[in-house]
Parts: C-alpha cells; structure tokens; sequence
C-alpha cells in the first residue's frame, strides 16, 4: 500500500545516513476505506493527492517543532509498505492510517517530495499560524492554504544522498 509519510530535512538525513527512518507517532496518510467514502466522485489520483495534501500539513506541524537544515521546507517521503503494517484509524481523519512498526526503510522509498526555495516564503508563514488554524482562525486558514497551494519538487530515492548534501 502507498502511504505518504510527514518529513523534515532533518529526517531525511537520517533516512540517507541509516537507511531507515522513523515514523513520528507512526502516522502516515494515504487512501483508505474511510477517505474513498468521502468522495463521491473522483478518480484515485485525485483521492491519493487529498491523503498526500494531509501528509504535507503534517510536515508543517513538523517544522513547528523545528528543522535545523531547511526550517522553512515542508518534506513528505512517498512508501510502499505491506497492508498488513497498516490499522486505519478514521477517528482522527479520513487519511489517517497507523504504521506498526513505525520505520521506513530506504528500500521502501517511492518518492521523495521537498518544497522548493521559492516555496519558503509561503511555508514559513504557514508554520507561524499552523495552531490558530487548527483553531479554525480564517487568516490563518487561508495562510496554511497558501502554503499547501505551492506544488513541491520531486525526487527519485536514488537521489537522496544528493539531496541532502546539498541541504
């Protein structure tokens, strides 16, 4: 099953030197039952972005907490893992699945998705406000929405020791 994984920077140094990460919480997103019911129309590309989108929300509560190598870089690692490794949990959001054991091996690395150095701006603001919109404060809504509205870069897992070389 894809999953889509919260990062930082700072963990995907980790993934390079280790060859593992860890999952923070052992919360990743991706499509499940409970997410498919709640579009009523749509293809599964579609439904796969909407669980990615909230992988990368995620990353911006991350980068709350702090990244020393890029602060203001939302990162998001893209997995294939077993459907056994798996336990939905619809009770905190459609996408929301449990990952036991909360790691990610190099070798289960699909993609690796960063934003960009134009991207910086949006989600430095994002992360500033990322509480009060959870709040439901609109300013700050619409802030955090800017910021998810940025697309970010793609990479090949092949080319993560570059990445964060270059970090």
């Amino acid at each position: 099953m894809r999953v889509y994984i919260p990062a930082t920077f700072e963990l995907l140094r980790t993934l390079a030197q280790e060859g593992e990460v860890p999952v923070r919480s052992g919360y990743v997103f991706g499509v499940t039952p409970a997410l498919r019911e709640f579009y009523t129309s749509g293809d599964e590309e579609e439904i796969a972005h909407s669980a990615f989108e909230d992988a990368s929300l995620a990353s911006i509560r991350l980068l709350a907490i702090g990244d020393d190598l890029h602060p203001h870089r939302r990162a998001v690692i893209s997995a294939d893992v077993p459907d056994a490794a798996i336990s939905f949990m619809p009770d905190l959001g459609e996408s929301v699945m449990q990952l036991d054991p909360a790691v990610i091996a190099f070798d289960q690395v699909a993609a690796i998705h960063v934003d960009t150095q134009g991207n910086e701006q949006a989600t430095a603001a994002a992360i500033e406000v990322i509480d009060q919109a959870d709040l439901g404060v609109e300013d700050a809504e619409l802030c955090v929405g800017d910021a998810l509205d940025q697309f970010m870069a793609w990479y090949d897992p092949s080319e993560l020791s570059v990445l964060v070389q270059l970090a």
